[in-house]
């Protein structure tokens, strides 16, 4: 299992680095627009849909989102860069709706998706995460590699704290293995990264500002992390899909990616962006 979840994260960099920091803009938003498109197909087993129907749901998701970054390239950043746009904001306040305010309520309720509330929650997560990876990408390739270090810093701080001190459980009845104390170790590994970076590249932005930035993605890149978790156990699957041998699904890998990037987009746009 370790050797197959290492050939494909291997496999994984080798694509997503060099488009990263080297493909066209366009072409990075079609990328990723394929990307959400498997996303969405995942979302499809979340709701118990028959395969035909997830992959229309796929394929419909990512032809969306290739025809806004068509239609849109002032947005995307593929024609001059001009972000703050009103369906912009539209989509990352919903986003921010969603995560901050109506999620909370959602892990305590334990709720289930049906039908078209299914797909308008799942709208509501998957396209502002392709709006923010394209956009965040074009204010700098450095600049989404490091939100995703955020993601990964969180995580892995949380993995060792939890190890270490875990006793208390964060949420028993939806991700038995997450504790308080690996909470608050992801808490501080996210400040301590993010001061260090902070120190080099957000001069000019007040400390308090930035604190409470780091603070906030943490704390949403966990509710993700959360929600993914309950959406799955309600569905009876351990896994979103197998197309990442050793990883599980796309939605396994970007579970905190989709509460966590269109926030950090949303707050870049609100607080450190000079257009």
């Amino acid at each position: 299992m370790l050797k197959t979840r290492v050939i494909t994260a291997l496999a994984l960099m080798a694509v997503l680095l060099p488009s990263l920091f080297w493909l066209p803009q366009m072409a990075w938003a079609w990328l990723i627009a394929a990307f959400i498109g498997v996303g969405a197909w995942e979302w499809g087993a979340l709701l118990g849909w028959q395969n035909r129907q997830r992959v229309l749901l796929g394929v419909v998701t990512a032809a969306l989102c290739a025809v806004l970054a068509w239609t849109e390239p002032l947005a995307i950043g593929a024609a001059g860069f001009a972000p703050a746009q009103t369906w912009v904001f539209l989509f990352y306040g919903l986003s921010a709706i969603f995560w901050l305010l109506l999620i909370p309520f959602w892990l305590r309720g334990k709720w289930s998706l049906h039908g078209a509330s299914g797909l308008l929650v799942g709208a509501v997560v998957l396209l502002p995460t392709w709006l923010a990876m394209v956009q965040l990408r074009a204010v700098g390739p450095a600049v989404l590699l490091a939100v995703f270090a955020v993601v990964w810093m969180a995580d892995i701080a949380a993995y060792f704290a939890g190890r270490r001190f875990g006793k208390r459980k964060l949420a028993p009845g939806i991700s038995p293995g997450k504790t308080w104390e690996g909470a608050y170790g992801a808490i501080v590994g996210v400040l301590v990264y993010g001061l260090v970076i902070g120190h080099f590249f957000m001069a000019g932005v007040s400390l308090p500002l930035w604190v409470a930035a780091l603070l906030l993605v943490t704390a949403v890149s966990i509710i993700g992390d959360l929600f993914e978790s309950m959406l799955k156990r309600k569905a009876g699957i351990k896994d979103s899909s197998n197309v990442l041998p050793g990883h599980g699904g796309v939605l396994d890998r970007i579970d905190s990616l989709t509460s966590t990037l269109p926030v950090a987009a949303l707050a870049w746009l609100l607080f450190f962006y000079r257009g």
